[in-house]
């Protein structure tokens, strides 16, 4: 099939992702979510609410229609993941047949408790589907920084799509273990959280340390009584993406934890980011698969206690390090 891919959802890391593809010349169409908004990015030449100084060379823009996707030789969803399920569900009778889905948002459905893959297929039927995730701050992705991202799923998906970034900034490294991608990209964002609290209490370097540190142990835990490989979480998908969302002051859910930590209550982040910050939408499900999985998740439950108002930042510290001495 020799269509456009279809970049559903123009925030940050869709419209990154639709300019990698467009300066190496691949045809690619940004959609957004109304006409209105689409109007604006076409006469602007940039998404000026997202990455204002960015030109999408090469990617044309289009309102979300039924017409939108008919065309499409794969379409890439790039919503926050509230927002997956029903984007899935309405492009289900409007997707050609064979086009693939790829999904680059990171979190577990709300309402299921679901990984994204499991209710995206739900939603869309038995349509290829791959997952990509890792470290990609899409300001950095826009910006040409080299960045190295991994993929899993459909095998002829993912291969398509390594060609399609080939010889661009956005290196793209193949791994089949779909559960531990998912998991990592979900628990990450938490751990965020928990370091950007950190953060906001003036916390040091050996306290982030640690926190990552411990941070990996947990998520790898939960994600290996899944299923998944415990290299995973050693690679991109894992230790990258932990690295970069819990350092970098790009990262919206480590800003979400400083914002907290400073007392501005969790149900203001977004309108204070103006984007979503996933580990707030995250953690509870995330608890809820590991208490069904018999797995604790000590700095993730703490994080829902401060998310709850259950306890301050300072006493979800406290308790961690008061918790009984243990072995690495």
């Amino acid at each position: 099939m020799n269509g456009p891919v279809v970049v559903v959802g123009a925030g940050s890391w869709g419209t990154a992702f639709a300019t990698v593809l467009g300066r190496a010349g691949h045809a690619v169409r940004l959609v957004a979510r109304d006409a209105e908004r689409a109007d604006e990015i076409r006469a602007t030449g940039m998404n000026s609410r997202y990455l204002p100084d960015v030109a999408l060379d090469g990617v044309e823009i289009a309102a979300a229609d039924r017409s939108a996707v008919a065309d499409a030789e794969m379409v890439v969803v790039a919503v926050p993941s509230r927002a997956v399920v029903g984007v899935c569900a309405d492009l289900r009778d409007d997707l050609p047949p064979g086009a693939g889905i790829v999904s680059l948002s990171k979190g577990l459905d709300p309402v299921s408790g679901d990984r994204l893959s499991v209710a995206i297929a739900g939603a869309i039927g038995d349509a290829p589907l791959v997952v990509v995730t890792g470290p990609s701050h899409a300001e950095e992705v826009a910006a040409g920084q080299p960045t190295a991202v991994v993929a899993g799923g459909d095998d002829r998906l993912v291969h398509r799509l390594q060609d399609l970034t080939a010889g661009t900034n956005l290196r793209l490294y193949r791994n089949d273990d779909l559960v531990g991608l998912e998991i990592a990209a979900a628990a990450k964002n938490v751990i965020a959280l928990a370091a950007g609290m950190g953060d906001g209490l003036g916390s040091g370097d050996n306290a982030k340390a640690a926190l990552v540190t411990r941070g990996l142990a947990e998520m790898t835990r939960l994600g290996v009584v899944l299923g998944a490989r415990e290299a995973t979480f050693g690679g991109l998908a894992g230790m990258g993406d932990l690295i970069a969302t819990c350092t970098s002051p790009l990262s919206r859910n480590r800003r979400a934890g400083e914002l907290i930590a400073s007392g501005v209550p969790p149900a203001e982040i977004e309108d204070r980011l103006g984007q979503v910050a996933e580990g707030l939408v995250t953690v509870e499900n995330l608890l809820a698969t590991a208490d069904a999985a018999g797995v604790e998740l000590p700095i993730s439950a703490a994080v829902a206690a401060v998310v709850s108002g259950e306890m301050s930042v300072e006493e979800a510290l406290a308790g961690l390090m008061a918790r009984a001495p243990s072995a690495e």
